[in-house]
Protein backbone atom coordinates (compact mmCIF):
# COMPACT_ATOMS: atom_id res chain seq x y z
CA UNK A 1 0.00 0.00 0.00
CA UNK A 2 2.47 2.12 0.77
CA UNK A 3 4.41 1.87 -2.72
CA UNK A 4 1.30 3.02 -4.02
CA UNK A 5 0.66 6.31 -2.19
CA UNK A 6 -0.33 9.60 -4.87
CA UNK A 7 0.85 11.96 -2.46
CA UNK A 8 3.72 11.00 -0.72
CA UNK A 9 6.98 13.30 -0.32
CA UNK A 10 9.98 12.28 0.86
CA UNK A 11 10.60 14.38 3.98
CA UNK A 12 14.45 13.44 5.26
CA UNK A 13 14.35 9.81 4.89
CA UNK A 14 10.47 9.50 5.81
CA UNK A 15 8.37 9.16 2.91
CA UNK A 16 4.72 10.79 3.92
CA UNK A 17 1.36 11.27 2.86
CA UNK A 18 -0.27 15.29 3.24
CA UNK A 19 -4.06 14.41 4.43
CA UNK A 20 -6.87 16.66 5.87
CA UNK A 21 -8.83 15.17 8.15
CA UNK A 22 -12.44 15.31 9.19
CA UNK A 23 -14.99 13.52 11.32
CA UNK A 24 -17.71 11.12 10.39
CA UNK A 25 -19.24 10.88 13.94
CA UNK A 26 -16.76 9.88 16.41
CA UNK A 27 -14.24 8.58 13.37
CA UNK A 28 -11.74 10.69 12.04
CA UNK A 29 -11.22 9.87 7.46
CA UNK A 30 -8.53 11.49 5.52
CA UNK A 31 -7.82 11.88 1.78
CA UNK A 32 -5.28 13.11 -0.30
CA UNK A 33 -4.46 17.47 0.00
CA UNK A 34 -4.34 17.45 -3.69
CA UNK A 35 -7.66 16.48 -4.11
CA UNK A 36 -9.60 18.84 -2.06
CA UNK A 37 -9.99 22.53 -3.54
CA UNK A 38 -11.26 24.14 -0.39
CA UNK A 39 -13.49 23.97 2.86
CA UNK A 40 -16.74 25.82 3.41
CA UNK A 41 -19.12 26.48 6.08
CA UNK A 42 -22.13 24.74 5.24
CA UNK A 43 -24.76 27.14 3.41
CA UNK A 44 -28.07 26.46 2.16
CA UNK A 45 -27.91 23.37 -0.41
CA UNK A 46 -30.76 23.56 -2.99
CA UNK A 47 -32.52 20.53 -3.75
CA UNK A 48 -32.74 18.69 -7.15
CA UNK A 49 -35.79 16.66 -7.99
CA UNK A 50 -34.74 12.99 -8.62
CA UNK A 51 -31.52 12.95 -7.47
CA UNK A 52 -29.58 9.81 -5.84
CA UNK A 53 -29.87 9.78 -2.17
CA UNK A 54 -26.35 10.53 -1.14
CA UNK A 55 -26.75 13.85 -3.31
CA UNK A 56 -27.83 16.91 -0.91
CA UNK A 57 -28.47 19.33 -3.85
CA UNK A 58 -26.43 21.85 -5.76
CA UNK A 59 -24.55 25.14 -4.20
CA UNK A 60 -23.66 28.42 -6.04
CA UNK A 61 -19.80 28.29 -5.36
CA UNK A 62 -18.37 31.50 -6.33
CA UNK A 63 -20.55 31.76 -9.44
CA UNK A 64 -20.07 27.76 -10.42
CA UNK A 65 -23.12 25.34 -9.58
CA UNK A 66 -21.42 22.50 -7.34
CA UNK A 67 -23.19 19.21 -6.67
CA UNK A 68 -23.25 18.31 -2.52
CA UNK A 69 -22.73 15.00 -1.47
CA UNK A 70 -23.57 13.31 2.05
CA UNK A 71 -20.62 11.46 3.15
CA UNK A 72 -22.20 10.16 5.78
CA UNK A 73 -24.84 8.89 3.75
CA UNK A 74 -23.11 7.88 0.05
CA UNK A 75 -20.95 5.67 2.71
CA UNK A 76 -24.49 3.64 4.42
CA UNK A 77 -24.15 6.07 7.42
CA UNK A 78 -27.26 7.37 9.20
CA UNK A 79 -28.35 10.70 7.59
CA UNK A 80 -27.78 13.56 10.62
CA UNK A 81 -28.74 17.72 10.48
CA UNK A 82 -26.11 19.87 10.26
CA UNK A 83 -24.22 21.46 13.20
CA UNK A 84 -21.90 24.42 13.41
CA UNK A 85 -19.52 22.47 13.04
CA UNK A 86 -20.17 20.60 9.73
CA UNK A 87 -18.09 21.45 6.49
CA UNK A 88 -18.45 21.33 2.74
CA UNK A 89 -15.00 20.25 2.12
CA UNK A 90 -14.68 20.81 -1.87
CA UNK A 91 -12.71 18.26 -3.96
CA UNK A 92 -12.21 17.31 -7.88
CA UNK A 93 -13.32 14.78 -9.43
CA UNK A 94 -11.34 15.00 -12.75
CA UNK A 95 -12.54 18.26 -14.46
CA UNK A 96 -15.87 18.39 -11.77
CA UNK A 97 -15.97 19.99 -8.38
CA UNK A 98 -17.72 18.40 -5.89
CA UNK A 99 -18.48 18.95 -2.55
CA UNK A 100 -19.19 16.74 0.73
CA UNK A 101 -20.50 16.95 3.68
CA UNK A 102 -18.77 16.12 6.58
CA UNK A 103 -19.78 16.62 10.71
CA UNK A 104 -16.08 18.83 11.02
CA UNK A 105 -12.69 19.57 9.85
CA UNK A 106 -10.09 18.71 11.87
CA UNK A 107 -7.27 20.06 9.72
CA UNK A 108 -4.29 19.22 7.77
CA UNK A 109 -1.80 16.09 8.97
CA UNK A 110 1.23 14.18 7.21
CA UNK A 111 1.19 10.39 7.95
CA UNK A 112 4.80 8.40 7.33
CA UNK A 113 3.72 5.91 4.53
CA UNK A 114 4.78 3.20 7.02
CA UNK A 115 2.22 3.50 9.23
CA UNK A 116 -0.50 2.74 6.52
CA UNK A 117 -2.27 -0.06 6.08
CA UNK A 118 -4.17 -1.84 3.52
CA UNK A 119 -7.64 -2.78 5.30
CA UNK A 120 -8.33 -5.94 6.66
CA UNK A 121 -9.89 -8.55 4.44
CA UNK A 122 -12.19 -8.62 7.77
CA UNK A 123 -13.72 -5.26 7.09
CA UNK A 124 -13.80 -6.01 2.96
CA UNK A 125 -17.20 -5.79 1.72
CA UNK A 126 -19.35 -3.37 -1.01
CA UNK A 127 -19.58 -0.64 1.24
CA UNK A 128 -15.83 -0.99 2.28
CA UNK A 129 -15.02 -0.68 -0.93
CA UNK A 130 -14.26 3.21 -0.32
CA UNK A 131 -11.34 2.25 1.96
CA UNK A 132 -7.54 2.66 0.71
CA UNK A 133 -6.18 1.90 3.91
CA UNK A 134 -5.91 2.72 8.07
CA UNK A 135 -3.29 5.00 9.22
CA UNK A 136 -1.98 4.34 12.65
CA UNK A 137 -1.59 7.84 14.32
CA UNK A 138 -1.42 8.85 18.27
CA UNK A 139 -4.44 9.79 18.28
CA UNK A 140 -5.68 6.63 16.87
CA UNK A 141 -6.60 5.57 13.82
CA UNK A 142 -7.19 7.44 10.49
CA UNK A 143 -9.29 5.94 7.91
CA UNK A 144 -8.56 6.84 4.47
CA UNK A 145 -10.64 7.04 1.40
CA UNK A 146 -10.21 6.69 -2.06
CA UNK A 147 -11.81 9.12 -3.52
CA UNK A 148 -12.45 7.53 -6.95
CA UNK A 149 -13.79 4.89 -5.15
CA UNK A 150 -16.62 6.86 -3.02
CA UNK A 151 -17.63 8.88 -6.00
CA UNK A 152 -17.42 5.77 -8.57
CA UNK A 153 -20.32 5.97 -11.19
CA UNK A 154 -20.98 9.89 -9.85
CA UNK A 155 -21.18 10.85 -13.65
CA UNK A 156 -24.44 8.45 -13.89
CA UNK A 157 -25.53 10.99 -10.46
CA UNK A 158 -24.43 13.91 -12.12
CA UNK A 159 -26.40 13.71 -15.28
CA UNK A 160 -29.17 12.91 -13.02
CA UNK A 161 -29.09 15.84 -11.53
CA UNK A 162 -28.07 17.93 -14.27
CA UNK A 163 -31.34 16.17 -16.16
CA UNK A 164 -33.93 17.04 -13.03
CA UNK A 165 -32.33 20.70 -12.52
Amino acid sequence: MASEAVNAEAVGSVREEQLVVFRLGDELYGIDINRVQGIERMQRVTKVPRAPEFVEGVINLRGQITPVIDLRVRLGFERVEATKESRIVVVMMGEDRVGLVVDGVDGVTRVPVDRIEPPSDLVKSEEAAYLRGIAKLDKGLLVLLDLDKVLEGYEVGRVEVAEAA
